[in-house]
């Protein structure tokens, strides 16, 4: 069996996988719902915005921890919104642990040592 059959099984494995198929159905409802949608995206700029002050400040500006803990009020009286985000999270690991084995398989510093 060559990589591109091992690649392929692998592929099944997640298609089939039930943190996928819970995306799968989260991300559908919100695809139905302009509103769930602009949520989302407002979300995403505000995370966005959040990450870039904090590497270029060091913290967050106690305006900047407001807007993120409104925000996040907001989406947690959403039932759908918020159930695409665990979703989403759930999903975040198991892709992170997958590249992190696959990365250490290859066992190259394609970094060559850059910023340790």
């Amino acid at each position: 069996m060559n990589i591109y059959d091992k690649t392929h099984e692998l592929a099944k494995i997640l298609k089939d996988c039930p943190e996928v198929i819970e995306l799968r159905n989260a991300v559908k409802k919100i695809e139905n719902s302009e509103t769930n949608k602009k949520m989302l995206n407002d979300f995403r700029k505000l995370q966005y915005e959040a990450y870039s002050e904090q590497m270029s400040c060091g913290k967050l500006s106690k305006e900047m921890e407001g807007k993120l803990n409104n925000l996040g009020s907001i989406i947690s009286m959403n039932p759908e919104v918020s159930l695409y985000l665990q979703a989403e999270a759930r999903f975040g690991v198991i892709w992170e642990d997958i590249m992190k084995i696959l990365n250490e398989a290859v066992d190259i510093d394609l970094t060559f040592g850059i910023g340790k």
